[in-house]
């Protein structure tokens, strides 16, 4: 039998070509212009990378690399061994794209925690669409 967890996938509809909102989100220092929840990033090159979590400590972020396809998926480390996946898409829309997220619950997180985790990413979103409209 397959193992699942469940998932949620968060999205947001942004007013600008898909291929322009990658360009600028395929760099990992464009995250912390919106991404509150990776951190503040402190060193990297290419697709391995250190944040600075929210208290404090650094966190091993590693990225998929630059494609053609609008993948942004990223493993981030947990400091225990473990890596978290987190699944990113561009995706045309007409003129303008959707950026979506899936987000995968992870061992022991509690309905509260998966809930606020969504909203957190919901935020995120809401705070790159702002921020690539205004470009």
């Amino acid at each position: 039998m397959t193992e699942t967890v469940e998932a949620k996938t968060i999205g947001v509809t942004i007013a600008r070509d898909w291929r322009e909102a990658y360009a600028f989100m395929e760099h990992p220092l464009s995250f912390a212009q919106w991404a509150s929840g990776l951190g503040k990033p402190l060193r990297g090159e290419g697709a391995q990378w250190t944040f600075e979590s929210a208290d404090g400590r650094p966190v091993a972020v590693r990225f998929t690399p630059r494609n053609p396809y609008g993948v942004l998926d990223h493993y981030v480390s947990t400091g225990q061994g473990d890596e978290i996946y987190i699944p990113m898409r561009v995706v045309a829309n007409r003129d303008g794209c959707e950026v979506m997220l899936t987000l995968l619950r992870t061992a022991g997180m509690s309905d509260a925690q998966f809930a606020a985790d969504a909203q957190w990413v919901a935020r995120d979103l809401a705070a790159l669409k702002q921020f690539l409209e205004k470009q």
